[in-house]
């Protein structure tokens, strides 16, 4: 049991592996290659973000579970992404230009084979057209990822912005 959840480490080949995988992932979001993403996502899916409270200092911050910005499966990525290819994607009409950078990353093994758990930092810049004016999302992200086919997928995706009020007009870009 105590080997459940045991950290691997940076010199494990499967920690690099996830790290590629992450780095691939922000490349594909970052240029555009939404479709691509979306192989890299398992059938099973789980893409939330919850919303996140300020508490009184004498009380731990809390993370709600039951309010949420979006709650997303692979159907309904699916269709954000074939939306973003209509002139209906007004919020992404000039398509926001982002750049995704990942760090911290730490890796532990689940209790089945083939699986990992991974916690990310986060920060995605976004700018629009020729507006001056530009997003910062900063957060945590609690990721777990499947073998399948000898691929690594996303099978969950936990964001937990480190903002409480978000600033931007939208989130129309994937985290």
């Amino acid at each position: 049991m105590a080997d459940e959840h045991k950290t691997i480490p940076q010199s494990d080949p499967i920690y690099s592996e996830v790290c590629e995988f992450l780095h691939r992932e922000a490349e594909l979001l970052d240029r555009g290659e939404f479709e691509e993403w979306l192989e890299m996502i398992a059938d099973d899916i789980s893409y939330r973000l919850p919303v996140s409270l300020n508490r009184a200092k004498k009380t731990k911050p809390e993370k709600p579970q039951e309010t949420e910005i979006f709650s997303e499966n692979k159907a309904s990525l699916v269709l954000r992404v074939k939306r973003l290819g209509t002139e209906y994607a007004w919020a992404e009409n000039p398509p926001s230009r982002t750049r995704h950078l990942v760090t911290n990353v730490r890796v532990r093994s689940t209790s089945k084979s083939g699986e990992v758990e991974v916690d990310s930092y986060f920060l995605v810049y976004r700018n629009r057209s020729s507006y001056s004016h530009s997003d910062l999302f900063s957060g945590e992200r609690q990721d777990l990822l499947r073998r399948v086919d000898g691929q690594w997928r996303l099978a969950r995706r936990l964001i937990q912005l480190d903002q409480a009020v978000v600033g931007a007009r939208n989130i129309s870009i994937f985290l």
